[in-house]
């Protein structure tokens, strides 16, 4: 029987079994990040096993989660922009924390 890794939600894709989402692990490896590194220090709930999965299932699929991963970055830019403007103090905290969040990970 195969075993799955990926599953696709309405909302996205994550690891199976997992609330990871595939776009984590996958920026992650394109980042430069070894299966090693992302399932012991990034996401350390997944199993090498599971980061291994999600990565061929990314290098299968690549075409369809390329252009997954380009149109959830232009949602967010979009909504960035919009709540940007709006509060641009407390839009600039949020940009602070994410950045914050994105150095802690590595």
């Amino acid at each position: 029987m195969e075993k799955t890794y990926v599953q696709h939600r309405e909302d996205g894709y994550c690891i199976d079994g997992t609330r990871v989402s595939l776009d984590s692990v996958v920026l992650a490896f394109l980042q430069g990040l070894s299966p090693e590194t992302i399932a012991s220090e990034c996401f350390p709930t997944l199993t090498l096993e599971q980061v291994y999965g999600a990565i061929a299932y990314y290098l299968a699929h690549r075409t369809k989660i390329d252009a997954y991963l380009k149109r959830t970055d232009s949602e967010f830019q979009t909504l960035w922009r919009a709540t940007h403007g709006v509060a641009g103090e407390f839009s600039q905290k949020l940009a602070e924390a994410r950045r914050q969040m994105q150095t802690a990970g590595k």
